[in-house]
């Protein structure tokens, strides 16, 4: 079995890992990527929203060159039920302006763009290989095995998705809880750029952003997203994994009748759906997140650390891999100026992730808990339409107070009063 040496081996070229790449490369550091997809973002599914400031930190003015799809102007929370829905739609100018808040990507483009610039300044990208453990010398990590080959590093960064089955190797993680685990269903639906641009009331390159939830995941746990692309549509449902198997429900029928959903269906239609695919992510938040995020020669970062965010209007996780990609460069950096990679000269990992990372896992921490609330995918949602319908609907009867009429749809809903207050308190505080 043939080895070879090299500073940095980072394992896995999505987001995170590439741009621990892309530092590391230009601070001069020997770093290569080892990726078993054919190429960067081959196993990425459709796309979503990266929120994209941390991305200008790394590539200022990123906009420019990019494969960006469009730029998030428009936010809107959707509440369904089987027939009905609301919509609550944030449209703001400044979201217009570079940088920008958040913009559309498709993952197959831009995972290969942010590759290319990792390549040009000066990083390795081999792809086509699957890592199949590491190699430790006691309990430090001194490289990979891929079956045909031990490739050594001073540093191996793990950045190889939320089933790293590296950090599990090392011992930094155990297997994660179903609950804490979502199974994302997505499509990708092609639309000529003009007619998706009338549909959404978008103007050039402006972009809008869908959260729905309640009928739109089947009383599933979890909820529905939308993204407007150039000439296309990511649409999809993120179902907690735990409760998919506890009531024996399918992701593909919940997309299914999402897509002919009184929202959706006009939003899509005479669409051609071109992609189509499934995969787990992170719904843990903090919870999620090992005790320990670097050992003796070994950082972890991006999906495999668990950094994600879900506080019920924006799911966030490419930001968050990328930040803490740089992370994982600055410590690197920082442990060759001392030609000391120990676990505690690895240990300033934890304040490079704090500003840009660990401050809103934090502030997120509450919001798992929170939604782990059946009353949000099955209750509040037809609550809330039957209060409005019978507030819009004029007929010959007299008139109630909205009061009154909020009262007899509660007390026919179910839901206690009692336990609508627990729960605002509950969600105020998680947000």
């Amino acid at each position: 079995m043939s080895s070879s040496k090299y500073e940095v081996i980072i394992i896995g070229a999505g987001p995170a890992g590439l741009a621990a790449a892309c530092k590391l490369a230009r601070a001069g550091v020997e770093v290569v990527v080892v990726e078993r997809g054919d190429y960067p973002g081959s196993k990425n599914v459709s796309g979503g929203a990266l929120y994209s400031r941390v991305l200008d930190k790394l590539i200022p003015g990123f906009w420019q060159e990019a494969p960006v799809e469009r730029y998030v102007t428009s936010y809107i929370t959707s509440l369904t039920t089987t027939d009905d829905y609301i919509n609550l739609e944030y449209r703001g100018k400044a979201l217009g302006d570079t940088p920008y808040n958040a913009v559309s990507v498709l993952r197959g483009k831009f995972d290969r763009w942010l590759a290319e610039q990792a390549e040009a300044a000066g990083a390795m990208i081999v792809t086509g290989i699957k890592v199949e453990n590491v190699l430790q010398d006691g309990r430090r990590v001194i490289g990979i095995c891929t079956g045909e080959e031990e490739m050594l590093a001073d540093v191996v960064i793990a950045a190889d998705g939320i089933n790293s089955f590296i950090a599990q190797a090392a011992g930094l993680r155990g297997l994660i809880k179903q609950e804490h685990l979502s199974v994302g269903t997505k499509a990708l639906i092609e639309l000529p750029q003009d007619l998706l641009e009338e549909r959404f009331r978008l103007k050039g390159k402006e972009g809008a952003a869908y959260a729905i939830v309640g009928a739109a995941s089947r009383g599933v746990a979890g909820g529905a997203f939308l993204y407007t692309n150039l000439a296309s549509i990511s649409v999809g449902v993120v179902l907690r994994l735990d409760d998919l198997v506890r009531q024996a429900v399918q992701p593909a029928d919940v997309l299914d009748e999402l897509l002919a959903h009184p929202l959706v269906a006009p939003l899509v239609k005479d669409g051609k759906m071109v992609e189509y695919g499934a995969h787990l992510t992170g719904e843990g938040g903090l919870n999620m997140v090992p005790s320990r995020l670097y050992a003796a020669g070994l950082l972890i970062a991006g999906d495999a650390a668990g950094f994600t965010i879900n506080n019920g209007l924006v799911i966030r996780g490419m930001d968050l891999a990328i930040a803490s990609g740089l992370a994982a460069a600055d410590t690197v950096i920082q442990a060759k100026a001392g030609n000391d990679f120990s676990e505690n000269a690895l240990s300033g990992y934890l304040q490079n992730l704090d500003q840009l990372v660990m401050r809103d896992m934090k502030l997120y921490a509450r919001m798992p808990a929170f939604m782990d609330n059946r009353r949000l995918y099955t209750q509040y949602a037809p609550l809330i339409t039957d209060v409005l319908g019978k507030a819009y609907r004029h007929n010959l009867a007299p008139r109630e107070h909205l009061c009154t009429i909020a009262g007899k749809s509660l007390r026919a809903s179910g839901i206690s009063l009692l336990n609508v207050i627990k729960d605002g308190i509950k969600g105020a505080r998680a947000l």
